[in-house]
């Protein structure tokens, strides 16, 4: 035999009004969450991944973005510019300028591998959101867009108390402070007095040395003793005659 259903409990009139009334008032008393956009702004978190901000100055046209983007939807356009040496005699050497940098965000999937692997930090997530439009073909955004979308990105967050210092920052402090500890001594060393008998000396000499006859320019030693070696010729010959006179005496005696 089948078995009979259990008996159902009579259902009260106005039952569920009852409990659906229960549920409003519950709620009434509770703090509201509903934000009432757009007049009031959402608090977004930081890491919010909006779109992707361009600091331009950072940019080397390196390409690594558009090729390691899975769908394609970024845009560069660059040339090649010659740098004068920077110093006389040096090499010119040429440098990429970036002409055009844009994203599709008709395209974009917001995975974040384009800023991931930006060797100079020129992208940036930012938490904007407000950028849709009504043609598709505008969601394509150019460099001063997303020049102007950079200014939005909030500041990073500070480090843990315990995390190391950057590099960057203890080069630079240690350096600051070497220099502030060279100029304390320098301060705190007491000037050491001049000594007058040290001078004279030097004083004397100088005077001595202008004093002497200065050699004419482009004349060496030797030049300037010629004259004496030229005044000695004719004393050699004034003694030839004396020796002639002595030949007939000597002849004579003998």
């Amino acid at each position: 035999m089948a078995e009979s259903p259990p008996p159902t409990r009579p259902r009260i009139p106005g039952s569920g009004l009852a409990k659906g009334l229960a549920v409003t008032l519950r709620t009434m008393t509770k703090k509201t969450v509903t934000e009432q956009y757009p007049d009031a702004q959402p608090d977004l978190p930081p890491r919010t991944r909006g779109v992707i901000g361009l600091f331009e100055e950072n940019c080397t046209v390196c390409m690594l973005c558009a090729r390691e983007c899975p769908d394609w939807c970024i845009y560069i356009d660059s040339h090649k510019e010659t740098v004068p040496p920077a110093a006389p005699g040096g090499r010119e050497r040429s440098r990429n300028v970036l002409d055009r940098f844009a994203i599709d965000f008709s395209l974009c999937m917001y995975c974040g591998i384009c800023i991931e692997v930006c060797p100079f930090d020129a992208l940036f997530w930012s938490p904007e959101f407000e950028y849709a439009e009504t043609d598709i073909r505008d969601l394509t955004h150019e460099r001063d867009k997303l020049r102007e979308w950079m200014w939005t990105v909030p500041a990073p967050p500070a480090l843990d108390p315990g995390a190391e210092e950057p590099k960057e920052v203890a080069a630079a402090r240690k350096t600051a402070e070497k220099l502030a500890a060279q100029q304390e001594a320098a301060a705190a060393r007491p000037a050491q007095p001049t000594e007058p008998a040290a001078t004279e000396p030097h004083a004397a000499e100088q005077a001595r040395a202008a004093e002497r006859p200065t050699r004419p320019m482009g004349e060496s030693k030797q030049q300037t003793d010629l004259p004496q070696q030229q005044t000695d010729l004719p004393q050699q010959q004034t003694d030839l005659p004396q020796q002639q006179t002595d030949l007939p005496r000597q002849e004579g005696q003998e």
